[in-house]
């Protein structure tokens, strides 16, 4: 949620603030919230013009189920390749071994009440692939690159009130790759979110 040094504050979109609105109604459902404290930060939500004035107001009342008990998640890409898209249930932590057909996470079209997903991706020899919506965090530090490299061409910062997704492991030769979504799927989740 920082900014680099030198770089300007990302201005909060109006997607951004009702984001942050139906995160704070639905803490207030949930009873996180009394309807004071509710009309007090939807007001504040509403007149925001930054990412950082958002993210303080619901840092408090997302639940926090970073590493809930329970085995990962291992997906193996074997011989043929696997993937995880559309509506998939994320846990808190993943591990993907690329073998020789790679594997892909893409997380577009989940709904993840987590705050951090953590996975652990080795590339083999083909690559471990991660689809990332605008806006989540990503933390690639935990990634020996190997020979296959690591490359994260997320862009943008991190939203309040969306999940990081922190990433080890190696690429070894096939690499691990970070992206958002590109320009036709992007287009075809805003048809969908449209309809």
């Amino acid at each position: 949620m920082t900014s680099e040094p030198g770089r300007r504050p990302l201005r909060a979109s109006d997607a951004d603030r009702e984001e942050v609105v139906e995160q704070l109604r639905e803490a207030a459902a949930e009873g996180r919230l009394d309807m004071e404290e509710l009309d007090e930060r939807l007001g504040l939500a509403l007149t925001a013009k930054t990412v950082a004035e958002l993210a303080p107001l619901v840092e408090d009342v997302i639940p926090a189920q970073d590493l809930p008990a329970g085995e990962p998640l291992v997906i193996k890409g074997g011989v043929h390749g696997q993937s995880r898209v559309g509506a998939w249930k994320v846990p808190a932590r993943i591990v993907a071994h690329g073998g020789m057909g790679g594997v892909t996470l893409d997380f577009t079209r989940t709904s993840v009440r987590h705050k951090v997903i953590e996975v652990e991706a080795n590339g083999s020899v083909a690559p471990v692939t991660l689809v990332v919506p605008e806006g989540w965090g990503v933390d690639t530090d935990g990634v020996h690159p190997g020979v296959g490299g690591l490359w994260n061409k997320t862009k943008g910062e991190q939203r309040p009130g969306t999940p990081l997704v922190r990433v080890t492991g190696s690429g070894g030769m096939g690499g691990v790759y970070v992206r958002n979504p590109g320009l036709l799927q992007r287009r075809k989740l805003r048809r969908e979110s449209e309809s």
